[in-house]
């Protein structure tokens, strides 16, 4: 099942609404689709490098919509539906310890879920149901998501396709491994 979706969200970035296409999947990614906005667009920047930038926001601004989506599926309906999502996420189990840390944290858990290969549908849904302040959550997001996009359609547009398959295998990693140095930064400065 998760390959005919894959199949059918490349197949998407060929269509004439594709940037309607990509909205949607980044809009309900943020909250339950199994699958990245990346797969959508990283074909539509290839086949439009002058639209890179208008990709990268389209895929910016609805990942963020749906992230409050999710955030009101934990706030609202953390019981009815978002301990569901997350239970077939196989993160159930450690609801209760991580929801006494998170809002401690909260800045840096949607910063890192928001770049990181870290499914970003998770952290919507518990930072609503750990009641993490709106607008803390709404800034991180929008900044984590742009940096993940843009960066995606920058490398794109500068490299083409070459670059596609870095993004797709190790850019996660990249980005996890630049918010380790920025965290390991901050515990470095705030000790010593």
């Amino acid at each position: 099942m998760l390959r005919r979706l894959y199949d059918w969200t490349m197949a998407q970035a060929e269509r004439k609404n594709a940037l309607w296409v990509l909205a949607a999947v980044a809009f309900i990614e943020s909250s339950v689709f199994p699958i990245p906005p990346d797969v959508l667009m990283i074909p539509m920047v290839l086949a439009a490098p002058h639209r890179a930038w208008l990709i990268a926001l389209v895929a910016t601004v609805s990942s963020v919509l749906g992230g409050m989506l999710g955030y009101g599926i934990g706030y609202f309906f953390y019981e009815s539906i978002g301990q569901p999502i997350l239970e077939s996420l196989g993160k159930a189990d450690s609801m209760a310890a991580f929801n006494d840390r998170f809002n401690g944290v909260g800045f840096w858990a949607v910063l890192i879920a928001g770049v990181t290969p870290f499914p970003y549908k998770v952290i919507t849904i518990m930072s609503g149901w750990t009641a993490m302040p709106l607008g803390t959550f709404i800034v991180t997001s929008i900044i984590a998501r742009a940096l993940r996009f843009f960066v995606v359609a920058g490398l794109l547009r500068m490299f083409g396709a070459p670059i596609r398959v870095f993004i797709e295998k190790y850019l996660g990693w990249v980005f996890t491994a630049f918010v380790v140095l920025l965290v390991g930064g901050f515990v470095l400065v705030k000790y010593l």
